[in-house]
């Protein structure tokens, strides 16, 4: 049942995504950052990532100014995702829509670096 309503509000999310997240979409979608397959608002246990590429085991998060406030939450979270075996990059919106580049650059360095194996 959590499933079903983690994929509900997944929807929910990709259908009012911001305009920062739409802006980063735009260059993450139809495998156009090196062939790597991107999605977008992503259930990973009790979380959704902004950005997921699972092949290479990154998450991307778009952080806003609310972020500031809730650091332990994204602290926490951060935790979780990484013992799942994931990298989480995490951006300021005002990098990703004027320093994009420089934002795609580091994305693809972490898609590109070597994964290390979770023991079973």
């Amino acid at each position: 049942m959590r499933h079903v309503t983690a994929q509900r509000h997944a929807i929910s999310l990709r259908k009012s995504s911001t305009a920062t997240e739409r802006h980063l979409w735009h260059f993450l979608r139809n495998r156009q950052l090196a062939g790597f397959r991107f999605r977008r608002q992503v259930p990973i246990g009790n979380y959704i990532a902004d950005f997921a590429c699972v092949e290479a085991k990154v998450v991307i998060e778009v952080d806003g100014g609310q972020h500031l406030a809730q650091q332990k939450y994204d602290a926490r979270r951060d935790r979780e995702l990484a013992g799942r075996g994931y990298h989480v990059l995490r951006f300021w919106d005002n990098d990703v829509l004027l320093n994009t580049e420089s934002v795609l650059a580091v994305i693809l360095q972490a898609l590109e670096r070597p994964h290390p194996v979770l023991p079973p």
